[in-house]
């Protein structure tokens, strides 16, 4: 333990600070003043230190009051909005006991709705010496707070109501997107705008999602983070935004004023009522799962600083190691009851004075995970269930993380959606032909019941999607046979090893026709296997343009045109595909049917579905299993009872046309993602399978 000099807090006279409130945590102003409230069970002692408004001079230190239950708080009266303030721990410096305790480290408040200051990487910024022989275990004394990010005091928020769209959950269909790539290099936006948030909300962004038919926007994170010491040591960034330190800030990088914070939450709240106003609804990428502190070896910012032992996992037998189920050094402790609080704070937050709709959990099962493991029950998921607010907004779960028995699909309650990447797998692996059997893809075509039919789950559980930020976008998947990640800086050993793809012949670009016209196919098939199946589909931002990072499926840290959407080449022929699909989707009930589908339809009214070999027979079970064969179909009729209605959807990922025989009645052709047929109201008696296809038909006579 290392041992420090008698604490003696004084209350300046001429700002005292009296008592106040232990609620609510943060710093809030309150009628003549502002109320401050820290959580921290293990500290003896918090000091509020009090900046000038630049936060480059440090003004006073005042003793907050407490604790109280593990609060500790203070009201300062004729304290206003735009106080810079951050906060000093003093308590045990035993890093064995999972204590890190040290005053000279000025800390962020985890409540912060304002943060000022530039973050830099300095040796100061760690609560033990660099290079000292006893390591992390060693003592630092310098103080960092020069140097430090630090609270600014936020007004309180007057907001009118937030009108949200109403999409049912049956007809939503997600659009995974990054701030500012979607816009930096769009035409039609200003050059102000781009890569901001307003440049999302500009009316050629919303033209774009709009003629799409695209419901959701799920924004990649957009809280505020900063980036990896490696990253930064060469000057590069993490795009992405993987790595949240302000978990109740927009993150000003993608602002038009980001030395503002309040100009910048006032951008993102307008970004939202304006996509709210042409009916997107906006859900965000979070990440409770670790902060930048990293492990024993990373820096003093926040919460280590606080109560090291309370807001991370430990390491049981070793207390001054990090249990790293997250593969970034640290895991948050979302078990304990006041990390739990602080989380549903901060997402009751975005919603509330934000607008969010909802909520994607990067690395989800650490929110359920105690000493016992991942838990459907947790804590957090039943408060979640009960909260007023949180209860009834989206809730989407990337269900694994980088810990034991991590991999959770199909285990989150209630009414979160889940990442599904068996289907991913399943759809790559079908029309790639690396192995996916008829029996495997129907599976996933009709919502994965293997995973989420149960607990009165949806089929709108399964999250459906090929490509997503992390991995080959669509493009590369159909034109790359391994990564190409070494402008990563990483000597190309970072990035998902065996992603399912195929280059059809040649690596990356070419000028071969054959080749282009096989990719194309290839994709468009797999773009609407996506958009047709059952389930919630999602496409990846840029997949509808022809996006490629030249096989780069790691870019976490290319914030350059690597990542950005490069409209200048927009496919606009594949554009106007996706748009023809999701209209497809919105105009038949059938494909985006919010039941399962029943075995025995006609003991309870339900659409009917029937699987068909080429030949127009019913599928049996040894050819379900056939890999040698691979084109067949399905067939949905609608319910007995209800209007007539039945689709028929064939796949063909064979490099031949193969012939068709309908089934009984008259059919007309919806939809070819070939090409090669183009969509007619003419009676079809029979039917060639265009290679590498995907068909839609409807029957228009019985």
């Amino acid at each position: 333990m290392h041992s420090l000099a008698p604490l003696n807090l004084q209350h300046d006279t001429t700002r005292p600070l009296i008592e106040g409130l232990p609620y609510p945590m943060g710093a809030h102003t309150a009628g003549e003043g502002v109320n401050f409230a820290v959580f921290s069970r293990h500290a003896t002692a918090i000091e509020l230190c009090l900046f000038d408004a630049s936060g480059t001079r440090e003004l006073q230190r005042l003793g907050l009051f407490g604790p109280h239950e593990g609060i500790f708080h203070g009201f300062l009266p004729g304290a206003k909005p735009g106080l810079v303030y951050g906060l000093r721990a003093h308590g045990p410096y035993e890093p064995q006991c999972g204590h890190r305790f040290n005053p000279y480290k000025l800390l962020l408040d985890p409540y912060a709705r304002e943060i000022v200051g530039h973050f830099s990487w300095l040796p100061e910024q760690h609560g033990y010496c660099l290079g000292h022989t006893d390591a992390a275990n060693s003592f630092d004394c310098r103080d960092n707070a020069q140097h430090a990010l630090k609270a600014r005091v936020a007004a309180e928020s007057r907001q009118e109501p937030w009108r949200r769209p109403a999409h049912a959950v049956a007809q939503r269909v997600l659009y995974e997107v990054h701030v500012k790539g979607f816009s930096m290099t769009h035409p039609d936006i200003p050059h102000a705008l781009r890569g901001t948030y307003a440049g999302l909300a500009h009316p050629a962004s919303i033209a774009h999602f709009k003629s799409l038919g695209v419901t959701t926007l799920s924004l990649l994170p957009v809280q505020y983070g900063i980036d990896e010491p490696a990253l930064a040591a060469r000057g590069a960034s993490n795009y992405w935004g993987y790595n949240t330190l302000g978990f109740f800030c927009p993150n000003p990088r993608l602002a038009m004023q980001p030395g503002d914070p309040a100009a910048v939450t006032q951008e993102f709240r307008a970004m939202v009522r304006a996509l709210h106003a042409e009916g997107l609804e906006v859900v965000l990428d979070v990440v409770y799962n670790h902060t930048p502190e990293g492990n024993e070896n990373g820096p003093t910012l926040s919460f280590r600083g606080l109560d090291n032992a309370s807001w991370y996992h430990l390491v049981p037998s070793d207390k001054s190691r990090y249990e790293n189920l997250t593969g970034c050094g640290n895991t948050l402790n979302v078990a304990h009851p006041q990390v739990t609080q602080f989380v549903l704070d901060s997402l009751r937050y975005w919603v509330q004075e934000l607008g969010v709709d909802g909520f994607r959990f990067d690395l989800a099962p650490v929110l359920g995970r105690s000493a016992h493991g991942f838990a459907s029950n947790a804590a957090f998921f039943v408060a979640l269930q009960q909260d007023p607010v949180l209860s009834q907004v989206q809730l989407i779960a990337e269900p694994w993380d980088a810990g034991p028995l991590g991999y959770q699909v199909g285990k989150f309650p209630g009414r979160f959606l889940e990442w599904n990447d068996k289907y991913r797998d399943a759809v790559r692996g079908f029309w790639l032909q690396r192995g996916t059997t008829r029996g495997e893809l129907a599976r996933r075509l009709t919502a994965s019941n293997d995973l989420f039919h149960h607990s009165q789950r949806r089929p709108t559980s399964s999250v459906n999607f090929v490509t997503v930020h992390d991995g080959f976008t669509l493009a590369d998947v159909v034109s790359y046979s391994t990564r190409h990640n070494l402008a990563n800086g990483e000597n190309n050993a970072d990035g998902r090893d065996g992603e399912l793809c195929a280059n059809h012949g040649v690596e990356g670009a070419t000028d071969d026709a054959r080749i282009l016209a096989l990719r194309e196919r290839v994709r468009r098939a797999m773009l609407a296997t996506v958009l047709l199946s059952q389930g919630t589909p999602m496409l990846c931002a840029g997949d509808e343009i022809g996006k490629t990072q030249q096989g780069n499926n790691n870019a976490y840290c290319q914030d350059s045109a690597t990542s950005w959407l490069d409209w200048s080449s927009a496919d606009v022929h594949l554009k106007n595909f996706v748009a023809e699909v999701t209209a497809l989707r919105r105009s038949e009930p059938l494909l985006r049917h919010a039941e399962w589908f029943l075995p025995d339809p006609h003991q309870h009214p339900a659409p009917r579905l029937m699987w068909l070999t080429p030949g127009g027979a019913e599928m049996t079970s040894p050819e379900w299993h056939d890999y040698d064969d691979h084109a067949f179909a399905c067939q949905i009729e609608a319910a007995p009872g209800a209007a007539p209605s039945c689709l028929l959807l064939a796949f063909n990922p064979d490099t031949q046309t193969r012939p068709f025989s309908l089934p009984a009645g008259d059919w007309c052709l919806a939809l070819d993602s070939s090409g090669a047929l183009a969509p007619s109201a003419d009676c079809l008696k029979g039917l060639s399978l265009p290679a590498h296809s995907l068909l839609v038909l409807r029957r228009i006579s019985y």
